[in-house]
């Protein structure tokens, strides 16, 4: 009667650290499936610039017309209150000017980069932001270079007429990365007319 009932016993025994070895030896062969549970993605937030003034085309920097003044005090109203940890726009007034408001209610400083350098700002990005979320205001053709290039969909030149567009991007931590687009503030899309008498 005994050894019948030390067998279960001796069964425990030895599954038990069969059991450890186990999962030794697969946390070894897939680390990636351990660790990224534990790091949280990067969330980037893209918007374009909003409407700028329309002026001589000499004037390559041009400031916020006042409907993008206002669309810049709505992005600070959204994400006032998001956790976001970084701000980073190109170098000229039209993004500096969008963000702004943004900045100002959250005490950030603008981290300004150029806008031809998107390979710079991604490094960057993965270097100084990994786990956090961060805001960037670029351009209509720089927003969908700096998506595809931190690992999201390839999308087209956003429409000059179009300054509504906001895009989530989530970045887990083994690069995979999923894409939200929304549309923020007012929706009408300014006409070269409209434009011109702003």
């Amino acid at each position: 009667m005994k050894e019948k009932e030390m067998r279960p016993c001796k069964r425990t025994l030895i599954a038990v650290p069969c059991l450890v070895v186990i999962t030794l030896l697969s946390a070894a062969a897939f680390p990636h499936v351990v660790g990224a549970a534990d790091q949280p993605p990067t969330t980037v937030i893209f918007v374009r610039h909003a409407e700028k003034k329309i002026v001589a085309p000499e004037n390559k920097d041009p400031d916020l017309s006042p409907a993008g003044l206002a669309r810049a005090q709505e992005l600070a109203r959204i994400f006032g209150n998001s956790g976001i940890a970084a701000i980073y726009a190109t170098q000229y007034k039209r993004t500096q000017q969008t963000v702004r408001p943004l900045a100002d209610k959250l005490r950030l400083s603008v981290t300004q980069v150029e806008a031809a350098k998107t390979s710079e700002l991604v490094k960057q990005i993965r270097a100084r932001n990994a786990g956090q979320v961060i805001f960037i205001a670029g351009h209509n053709n720089s927003v969908p270079e700096i998506i595809a290039a931190l690992g999201g969909p390839q999308l087209p030149i956003i429409p000059e007429g179009e300054f509504d567009n906001l895009y989530i991007l989530t970045v887990q931590s083994d690069g995979s990365a999923k894409l939200l687009k929304m549309k923020y503030g007012s929706p009408a899309i300014a006409s070269g007319q409209e434009m011109m008498k702003q």
